[in-house]
C-alpha cells in the first residue's frame, strides 16, 4: 500500500511534468486530501470520486485528489501503477481546467455519459434481479 506521504512525493513528481502554463488561474493549486469520497450516484461499493475540479467564488480554481479513494480503490497497488493511476486523474482535472478557461465543456460532457451508462448498467441489473 502506498502510503498518503508517498502518494503526495508522486503527486508533486506528476505536478512537475506539466508545463506552466497549465497552471494559468488554477490560483487555489492541487491539494491531496485524506478523504474517501463515494459518488453521490453510487448504487454501490463501487463509484468513487477519485478527483475534482472545482471553481468557488470565493477560493477560485482548485483541484483536490481523494487519497482515501485511492486506497479504497488501488490500495493493493504497487507504487508504479498508482503513480499511473495519479497521473491519469490529475491529467484528467487539468483537462477540465483547460476546458473551463476556453468555455468549453467537451470532458465534462463525456463524464456525464460515462454516469449515465454506469447508472443504465445498474438499472438493468436491478431489473435482472426482480
Amino acid at each position: 500500500m502506498v502510503s498518503i506521504d508517498e502518494a503526495h512525493t508522486l503527486l508533486d513528481e506528476i505536478a512537475q511534468e506539466l508545463p506552466e502554463e497549465f497552471w494559468q488561474e488554477l490560483n487555489g493549486g492541487v491539494s491531496l486530501l485524506p478523504d474517501r469520497k463515494r459518488s453521490p450516484v453510487a448504487q454501490g461499493d463501487d463509484l468513487y470520486v477519485l478527483g475534482e475540479y472545482l471553481i468557488d467564488s470565493m477560493l477560485g480554481r482548485y483541484i483536490n485528489i481523494y487519497y482515501g479513494s485511492f486506497e479504497r480503490m488501488y490500495g493493493d497497488c504497487s507504487p508504479r501503477a498508482m503513480k499511473r493511476h495519479l497521473r491519469k486523474v490529475l491529467f484528467h482535472e487539468f483537462t477540465h481546467h483547460i476546458e473551463s478557461l476556453a468555455g468549453e465543456r467537451g470532458l465534462e460532457i463525456k463524464d456525464e455519459e460515462q454516469i449515465r451508462a454506469y447508472l443504465d448498467s445498474h438499472a438493468h441489473n436491478d431489473e435482472d434481479e426482480a
